[in-house]
């Protein structure tokens, strides 16, 4: 299935998307709120969403709707460090070495916004884009294996991880440039596990005005995405509805020769196979249409 956020008169509403519309999840609004509350909710929460989606009732056209950040605000945004070999390899150009182990970094929280907002540049003046497919944590992972790492997932979506370059190298742990206000676009929905199976053969691409800037498949990951969760919760325990973004490939702004940054109108479109698509235009301020 695939789980989305849509803005409503009073609020945030869910809905499971099929075809080209949205069946509200209205009824189930006394049980399950929120989208953490159906992650958290597991196999009985999807259930009940299964019934009402399969029942089709109250169906809106989805081009009639603006779409939200797929969750709300998660306990963590978990992103990954040169986990493509060739986005390594342009990153070492720079002066940045191949990490040793698993580089793991911060996006506060605060970062998320919806598939199709502005991102607000701020006060960078090195903004590059970065796609990558994006796991949303189910149940509770803490010391779990390789082997049952798929059994604690919940579902995918996609990820910009928006970076002010400039910024990013202000600490060790990139956490600054990597967590503006508006530098984290997700969705446009969440696809449950059970559609994608194996994520590890994934094409992604990032599009800047019509651009190909990135162009790779998941098949690449240094560390898949399994070997990503027990690492992680070797040393802490990931929570459902927690975010994790797996890597991006190479092609980002910074290794262009020249380097070519982000500019106010630019429209940056990231796309993950068999999850969908985001866009978002670069702008002088933001434009969420909700906070957080």
């Amino acid at each position: 299935m695939k789980l989305a956020r849509f803005a409503g008169e009073n609020g945030a509403r869910l809905g499971v998307v099929t075809g080209g519309n949205i069946v509200p999840l209205d009824s189930l609004a006394a049980t399950y709120p929120t989208m953490m509350s159906i992650v958290a909710g597991g196999d009985a929460a999807l259930a009940s969403v299964r019934a009402v989606a399969d029942a089709g009732e109250a169906a809106i056209a989805l081009d009639s709707v603006t779409l939200l950040a797929p969750i709300e605000r998660p306990g963590k945004y978990l992103a990954i460090g040169m986990n493509y070999a060739k986005h390594a390899a342009e990153a070492a150009t720079l002066g940045i070495a191949t990490p040793m182990h698993q580089l793991w970094f911060n996006k506060q929280t605060t970062c998320l916004a919806g598939p199709h907002d502005d991102i607000d540049p701020g006060v960078t003046e090195q903004l590059d884009y970065e796609v990558e497919l994006a796991v949303v944590m189910g149940k509770l992972a803490k010391g779990v294996s390789e082997a049952d790492a798929k059994n604690h997932v919940f579902g995918y979506t996609v990820a910009n991880d928006v970076s002010a370059r400039d910024w990013q190298m202000h600490t060790p742990t990139f956490t600054m440039g990597k967590s503006f206000d508006t530098h984290g676009p997700i969705g446009p929905w969440i696809v449950t596990a059970d559609e994608i199976g194996d994520p590890h053969d994934l094409r992604l691409t990032c599009h800047v005005n019509g651009e190909v800037r990135q162009d790779s498949t998941t098949s690449q990951l240094v560390a898949n995405v399994w070997q990503q969760i027990a690492y992680l919760s070797t040393a802490f325990t990931l929570e459902p509805g927690d975010l994790i973004a797996t890597g991006t490939p190479e092609g980002v702004g910074i290794a262009m020769q020249p380097q070519v940054f982000l500019q106010a109108g630019d429209v940056v479109r990231c796309e993950v196979e068999r999850i969908g698509v985001i866009e978002n235009k670069v702008g002088s301020a933001a434009a969420r249409t909700e906070p957080g």
